[in-house]
């Protein structure tokens, strides 16, 4: 991360936008189950139930915010860089076993994208800044091991 504005692929902006949408369903969903102003709210219980969606309420939005901002620095950051791997960058990528894999390099994980990798991820993190022909080398479950960055884009 540059520190700056930080480009977002397709992927990425999809997957954000995915996201959001489901977050606003689900905030929905919780706020229509807030009392009024009008309303009464019962016992201990009833009002420790709705604090606790008051403060899921609280989450949801905090966390739409930190999405919106998100895809507006995207859209002002232009284009994944093409000379290294940054955020928001395709990459091919060949294993020490020597299996070759396209991946694209994005700051949220997506269960529905399995050639996202994070850039907190062990690999995501050692591929960045690195270019064509760099060997990268990785912490995994079994050990450190390398894998070469075979093409950018």
């Amino acid at each position: 991360m540059t520190g700056g504005p930080e480009p977002l692929s397709a992927s990425a902006r999809e997957a954000l936008q995915r996201q959001l949408g489901d977050l606003r369903t689900e905030r929905d969903a919780v706020a229509a189950t807030l009392g009024g102003s009008d309303d009464e709210v019962g016992d201990e219980a009833d009002q420790a139930d709705e604090l606790q969606r008051a403060t899921e309420l609280d989450r949801l939005d905090a966390r739409i915010a930190e999405i919106d901002g998100r895809l507006r620095e995207g859209a002002v950051a232009g284009p994944p860089r093409t000379d290294a791997v940054g955020v928001g960058s395709s990459v091919t990528v060949r294993f020490a076993d020597g299996t070759e894999s396209a991946l694209h390099i994005g700051e949220l994980p997506d269960s529905r994208d399995p050639a996202l990798v994070t850039v907190d991820s062990p690999l995501g993190r050692s591929l960045l800044g690195h270019r064509a022909g760099d060997t990268v080398t990785y912490e995994t479950p079994g050990g450190r091991t390398t894998a070469v960055v075979v093409s950018l884009g």
